[in-house]
């Protein structure tokens, strides 16, 4: 049986490495604007590394990290305090937070965890985390986490398994990390669904299951995490730990393609460009692609040149076609053929091809 692959991290937010490569097939009369024929099997596997997430932080973008094929040690678990309440004094803290007042919110936040409030004991564990308004520090942290763990704060319960995870605050734990992640997927927080869902199919901290993991994905899915709906579409695809259903992929790589999951918009515009499960849409499949493009995805930078440089599914555009390519191959997404074919290209063509790659790649 095939299986995604997985790297745990923790990163601010989940953003999977590059989608698999699915291929472009054109119209039968068209010949292939791709080096494999229709028929034949992609060179990558379809299956990708999830990630392991906390919650979004809001008050700053979050890195990237490059994946790799074992556990390492992760970055600060982040944890964003859990939506407004009716609690004036909460929205105060909060308030002060989204607005980038750490001080404020600390200070706020101090005497509402005094009086025992969970959510600001939360709040308290984030900021010194990740040092905001106050020295960082990791064992407060995960004090404070545990206090809020303990009153059944369940973004608490996932900031403090991944701490336990990475073993800051404290020795490294993944039996607590589990048991803290379960409690809070059964509270509803579907990142510690998500992340358990991943534990699952690892096979390393706990027995490989992946009718397990399946179940937990689509619990988070349900509960419209990008990441686990285009996680569950992959398996969907592969027929891991659920049947081969290739309808329910393209829906919910759909629906994961519509909250910017970038490697979601690449797959998605496959199969739409191919009519794959959804009813063929080739000008919808490229307008999908340049977004992706745009957003730095090095397989929908080489689908869009073969499709510009070979007119399918959009006007003839070699210039722009090969600028990607050229995009492409600097984000390791190289293409014998397409150097061939620019290496036809008129002088004065491929020269503003070039100059547009090197101001796109200035840029970023």
């Amino acid at each position: 049986m095939k299986l995604p692959r997985i790297t745990l991290l923790v990163t601010l937010a989940l953003t999977a490495p590059a989608a698999a490569q699915l291929q472009i097939t054109p119209p039968a009369a068209t010949p292939s604007p791709s080096p494999a024929k229709p028929t034949e099997k992609p060179k990558e596997k379809p299956a990708t590394k999830p990630h392991m997430i906390t919650k979004k932080k809001e008050a700053a973008p979050a890195p990237k990290p490059s994946p790799s094929t074992s556990p390492s040690p992760p970055p600060a678990a982040t944890v964003i305090p859990a939506p407004k309440t009716d609690n004036s004094n909460v929205d105060l803290v909060f308030g002060a937070y989204q607005r980038g007042q750490y001080k404020t919110a600390f200070e706020l936040a101090t005497a509402r965890a005094q009086a025992g409030d969970p959510k600001a004991m939360t709040m308290l564990g984030e900021l010194y985390s990740n040092a905001m308004g106050i020295k960082r520090d990791y064992a407060k942290a995960a004090e404070w986490y545990k206090r809020a763990s303990d009153a059944g704060d369940r973004e608490a319960m996932l900031a403090l398994a991944m701490m336990r995870i990475a073993g800051r605050g404290g020795p490294v734990d993944k039996g607590e990390a589990v048991k803290l992640m379960a409690s809070a997927a059964k509270l509803g927080e579907p990142k510690a669904a998500y992340n358990l869902a991943l534990l699952y199919l690892d096979g390393q901290t706990l027995p490989q299951d992946v009718q397990r993991s399946a179940e937990l994905l689509r619990q988070a899915a349900d509960a419209g995490l990008p990441e686990a709906q285009y996680a569950l579409a992959t398996f969907y695809k592969e027929g891991t730990g659920v049947p081969k259903d290739p309808d329910k992929a393209v829906r919910l790589l759909q629906a994961a393609s519509l909250a910017d999951n970038v490697d979601a918009e690449v797959e998605y515009a496959i199969a739409m460009f191919n009519g794959t499960g959804t009813p063929k849409n080739q000008p919808a499949a490229v307008a999908l692609l340049r977004k992706a493009a745009r957003q730095n995805s090095a397989i929908a930078q080489n689908r869009l040149a073969w499709v510009l440089i070979n007119g399918i599914g959009a006007p003839v555009d070699k210039v722009e076609g090969f600028k990607w390519h050229l995009v492409a191959k600097t984000g390791g997404k190289g293409d014998p053929e397409l150097d061939k074919q620019l290496g036809d290209l008129p002088a004065d063509d491929r020269a503003k091809a070039e100059a547009a790659a090197k101001k796109w790649l200035g840029t970023k």
